[in-house]
């Protein structure tokens, strides 16, 4: 915002610097801030939504790093921010039309960033949320995770992200508590082989508390970054690999006990010592879950003769199971002629 104030009450015989550090600049300061904040929550509470999306396309990144930078006024900007969520379609959700929706039950806000809203939606880690039926705020901005974070809570409703570790949907019953310890206590032989397996790749190895489709996820710690900003700050052309390094999530990969994969894998640690195989497929699930959670592959070189190797096999399987099944095709019988007998009653 930018103009021009005509005051009578301000010194004109001093200098620049002492002016504005007068109380008369601080009051005008302050009341300019004020009546420009309490024009856009007018603007934005109009029936015509028009008005305000042109502003907000305009302006809706200022407005995020006002959340930033501005710790006086970080709620009331909080009410004018926007995004995209897995309920709003194509349009723009503001935080209160948000709280509006969620359920009693529900105990805080919950997003995920993102590169784009269709990376954002087909994530593993919205997949017990999206079975839940429960409203996830798709960040698709790099600005968009700095400012929320900033902004912690909304309305007294913590926002929490998805991908990180110890994600918790509702509150826990003994019963479900009680499960989780069995099944941890199931699967802890194998949490710690894979551990051993993988090393210094993950901090540690978790039977997921997460109703997901995928075999495993790869979260991170909830003090360090997430993986969309762990790529945003590598695009950075000034960016510190110290710091880098410091402010680098944990990996902690959380396994599904339900799917068949950690059920083979489960039965093989447990039968007999695991084979190169079983630490090969292990190492190829950790891969994966690095790309479908949005982090870089460490060595790619090494992930694609892994995949290779595993359609090399699927195609020796396919070409053997076609020739047994060639074999087994039914010969026609041959019909003999013996010359003819004169005590065969059938001529």
């Amino acid at each position: 915002v930018k103009g021009v104030i005509d005051s009578k009450d301000l010194p004109l015989n001093v200098s620049r610097e002492i002016l504005q550090q007068s109380r008369v600049s601080r009051i005008m300061r302050k009341q300019l801030v004020k009546r420009t904040l309490d024009t856009l929550k007018e603007v934005k509470g109009r029936e015509d939504k028009k008005d305000y999306d042109t502003f907000w396309e305009a302006f809706g990144r200022n407005i995020k790093l006002g959340v930033i930078e501005d710790q006086d006024n970080r709620e009331t900007l909080g009410n004018l921010l926007q995004f995209i969520s897995s309920k709003s379609g194509d349009e723009l959700t503001s935080l209160e039309d948000y709280v509006g929706r969620m359920p009693e039950s529900q105990k805080a806000i919950y997003y995920i960033a993102a590169d784009s809203k269709a990376i954002a939606e087909t994530s593993p880690f919205v997949e017990d949320l999206l079975k839940r039926d429960l409203e996830i705020l798709y960040l698709v901005e790099p600005i968009d995770e700095v400012c929320v974070a900033n902004l912690a809570k909304f309305k007294e409703k913590e926002l929490i992200d998805v991908s990180k570790e110890d994600l918790v949907l509702d509150d826990e019953s003994e019963e479900a508590k009680k499960s989780s310890e069995e099944a941890a206590a199931e699967f802890k032989k194998l949490t710690e082989w894979m551990k051993e397996t993988l090393g210094d790749k993950v901090e540690r190895v978790v039977v997921s508390k997460r109703q997901t489709d995928s075999p495993c996820i790869l979260v991170t710690s909830k003090g360090g970054w997430s993986a969309n900003m762990e790529k945003i700050m590598r695009a950075q052309a000034m960016g510190d690999n110290r710091a880098m390094e410091y402010m680098r999530g944990k990996r902690i990969l959380e396994i599904n006990s339900g799917h068949p994969i950690i059920q083979s894998l489960k039965a093989t640690c447990e039968s007999a010592s695991p084979d190169a195989n079983a630490a090969s497929m292990v190492a190829l699930m950790y891969e994966t879950s690095l790309l479908q959670s949005g982090f870089n592959i460490e060595s790619p070189r090494d992930y694609g003769e892994r995949v290779y190797e595993m359609i090399a096999a699927a195609a020796a399987a396919s070409s053997s199971s076609s020739s047994a099944a060639g074999e087994s095709e039914q010969v026609e019988a041959e019909v003999v002629d013996e010359g003819g007998k004169k005590d065969d009653p059938w001529k």
